[in-house]
C-alpha cells in the first residue's frame, strides 16, 4: 500500500513538472511571436469582458501613434524608460522605505514599476493585490527582462500604449482617443495625450470624461514633465 501510494505521488509530481514546463516553454514561445503580433487578449481585457464592462480596443502601429502620447507616458510612467534595463532600482529603494510609504503623494515619473514591468504584467500575468501581486513578482521580473532582450524599447512602448487600460473597458490608446476626443491617437495633441495619461493608473476612478479632480489636477502637471523631456536625445530617439 505504501509503495502504491509512493508510485502515485511519482506519478503526481511528474505530471506537475511536466505541466508546468509545457506552459512555460508555450509562454515563451507566445513572448516572441508577441514581438511581431498583438497579444489576441489579455487576462485583464478578458476579466473586463466577463465583468460585464466590455471590451473596447483597437490595436495601431507606432506610426498611427502621436509622438506627444509617447512622451506623456514616459514624461508620467517611467522617465528613465530610454536608459534602464526593465527595472528603476533606485525608485524600488525608494518605494520599499518606510518614510516614503507614509507619503500620499509620489512625484510624476518616480513609480517603482516601470512601463517595462507594466507592459509584462499586462500582456502575460494577472493584475490584483495582495498575496497575487506578491505572487506575481517573480515571474514579472523574468518576463521584464525577456521583453528587454526580445522587443527592445519602441516595442515595448508600442505593446503598452496598445494594451494598458485607459477606461472602463476601454484598452489601448486608439480606443481612449476616439472615445474621449473623437480622434485616432495619431492626432492627439500634448494637452489631449496628458489628459489620457493622466488617468494611470486607475482609469476607472480618475476618469478622463466626465474630467476627475485627479485628472484635472495631474494632467498639467505631466505637460510641464513633457516641455522638460524634450530636449533629452535619448527619449526623443526613442519616440520619434
Amino acid at each position: 500500500m505504501a509503495k502504491s501510494k509512493k508510485t502515485k505521488g511519482n506519478a503526481l509530481w511528474r505530471f506537475v513538472k511536466k505541466t508546468v514546463l509545457i506552459l512555460f516553454v508555450s509562454s515563451i514561445v507566445y513572448l516572441l511571436l508577441c514581438k511581431w503580433i498583438m497579444p489576441p487578449i489579455t487576462l485583464t481585457q478578458l476579466g473586463a469582458v466577463v465583468s460585464g464592462d466590455g471590451l473596447k480596443r483597437d490595436y495601431v502601429s507606432w506610426d498611427a501613434i502621436s509622438t506627444n502620447v509617447k512622451l506623456a507616458a514616459i514624461a508620467s510612467e517611467d522617465q528613465l524608460f530610454a536608459e534602464h534595463g526593465g527595472f528603476d532600482w533606485k525608485a524600488i529603494e525608494k518605494s520599499m522605505d518606510p518614510g516614503q510609504k507614509k507619503k500620499k503623494k509620489r512625484a510624476l515619473g518616480a513609480a517603482a514599476s516601470t512601463i517595462s514591468q507594466q507592459t509584462a504584467k499586462n500582456v502575460f500575468l494577472w493584475q490584483g493585490s495582495g498575496w497575487s501581486r506578491y505572487a506575481r513578482k517573480v515571474p514579472e521580473l523574468f518576463y521584464t527582462k525577456m521583453i528587454e532582450w526580445v522587443w527592445g524599447k519602441q516595442r515595448i512602448m508600442e505593446v503598452y500604449l496598445n494594451t494598458i487600460e485607459m477606461g472602463r473597458g476601454i484598452y489601448g490608446i486608439e480606443a481612449a482617443a476616439q472615445q474621449y476626443f473623437h480622434k485616432p491617437a495619431s492626432r492627439l495633441s500634448k494637452q489631449e495625450a496628458a489628459m489620457i495619461i493622466a488617468c494611470l493608473p486607475n482609469p476607472k476612478k480618475f476618469t478622463v470624461v466626465p474630467l476627475s479632480k485627479r485628472v484635472a489636477w495631474r494632467y498639467p502637471k505631466i505637460m510641464k514633465q513633457m516641455n522638460n523631456l524634450d530636449g533629452d536625445k535619448d527619449v526623443a530617439e526613442l519616440i520619434r
